[in-house]
């Protein structure tokens, strides 16, 4: 307790050096973990994948459709338990800025595919009951205002024209990792009007989601489904729900290459702004120093009070950007929900906010401690006055 008391009367000797230093760490902490929590939200939907989860769609591309009929062949394969298919709608809700994914499902196999969903059952009735439902997601619900037994319009892109739908159930995600900005409807209603105005379009499926009964046997009943369709004229691609949702990552890989040189460059340069402060303080202290040697205090007591004034400073300063972290993703979070739908703060993040923290102070006092230690006492006490 009295050592502490003393590195920290010795680090706020200049208060305004250290006040300035510790703000900067508090920027650069809270810049880090924003970072950091961005990528996070970047693999939100991996993180979220199950293991005993398939997704099935056209070996060519995934904008090409399947056939219906597969659905009944796929059921027959080995280790299948479930079976469930839907397509990407890609509707427009009153203006192209208002994007959120839009799917058309097959809600009795999607929902026990997808438990992870959390609908009461009064909402599931009424979804299953109402061809024109549809259910959304808490998040999205709350963005535009929505409450059971509203009619919303999507205007088609891949399926021109107005389409009505009407909300018969608001679900939450079982933990906080679930996607909650969905709007997910009946597939027979889109089948039904395709039908009508594109017959050529009628009975395909954009993907299938199939579950599995173990998550060993995904990979043998991944190649069974694909043998299955080898050689037909809609040869088929079937990978892990993981998989399937780090291929879309890959397209972007650059940008989350960049957004973590960003977050190491911030380390870099905080590191750089604490070893000024650092060296400067010890510069201004080698007399103090000094008079301690002649005390008796030996290498080991000096470097403990200069890593342990680091240490405090540094300290500081993370404490406070992380604990600002917080309110600023939520803020950060809820200005770009289009883009990310999970957008929390990870326990890895914090983490990785001390480990940064912990990096730099004693990166930043390595050189002023080995220039206290290796200085004579005559030296140090010439610098006196």
């Amino acid at each position: 307790m009295i050592l502490l008391r003393i590195l920290i009367r010795n680090a706020f000797r200049n208060r305004l050096r250290t006040g300035l230093t510790i703000l900067g760490i508090t920027i650069a902490i809270l810049a880090f973990g924003l970072l950091r929590t961005v990528v996070s939200a970047w693999y939100a939907g991996v993180a979220a994948s199950s293991a005993t989860r398939l997704v099935t769609r056209n070996a060519v591309s995934l904008i090409f459709p399947l056939p219906l009929a597969y659905k009944d062949k796929i059921r027959q394969v080995d280790g299948v338990s479930h079976v469930s298919w839907g397509n990407w709608f890609g509707g427009i809700y009153i203006s192209e800025k208002n994007f959120f994914a839009n799917f058309c499902v097959d809600p009795p196999s999607y929902l026990a595919l997808y438990p992870e969903y959390i609908l009461s059952e009064r909402e599931r009735k009424a979804f299953l009951s109402d061809r024109k439902g549809f259910i959304a997601g808490r998040k999205l619900a709350d963005r535009f205002g929505w409450k059971p037994g509203d009619t919303v319009t999507l205007k088609g892109v891949i399926f021109p024209g107005n389409w009505d739908f009407v909300l018969r159930g608001i679900y939450r995600g079982r933990d906080r990792t679930i996607d909650e900005t969905q709007f997910l409807f009946q597939w027979e209603y889109l089948n039904e009007t395709v039908r009508q105005r594109y017959p050529s379009r009628a009975d395909q499926v954009g993907f299938y989601m199939i579950g599995v009964a173990s998550p060993e046997r995904a990979v043998d009943v991944a190649g069974a489904i694909d043998r299955l369709f080898k050689n037909s004229l809609a040869e088929t691609l079937t990978e892990t729900e993981k998989a399937f949702q780090l291929g879309f990552i890959a397209m972007t890989e650059a940008i989350v290459m960049a957004i973590q040189l960003v977050s190491i460059v911030i380390i870099v340069i905080i590191m750089a702004v604490v070893a000024n402060t650092m060296a400067m303080t010890t510069r201004e202290r080698i007399g103090d120093y000094a008079i301690l040697k002649t005390l008796g205090f030996g290498g080991r007591q000096i470097a403990l009070l200069i890593f342990g004034e680091a240490l405090v400073i540094t300290g500081i300063g993370a404490a406070i950007g992380m604990a600002l972290t917080y309110p600023a993703a939520r803020a950060f979070g809820s200005t770009l929900s289009n883009f990310f739908p999970v957008f929390n703060v990870a326990r890895e993040t914090l983490w990785l906010d001390l480990g940064a923290a912990l990096v730099v102070a004693v990166a930043a006092a390595v050189i002023p401690t080995q220039r206290a230690i290796g200085i004579r006492i005559a030296d140090g006490l010439r610098r006196i006055g």
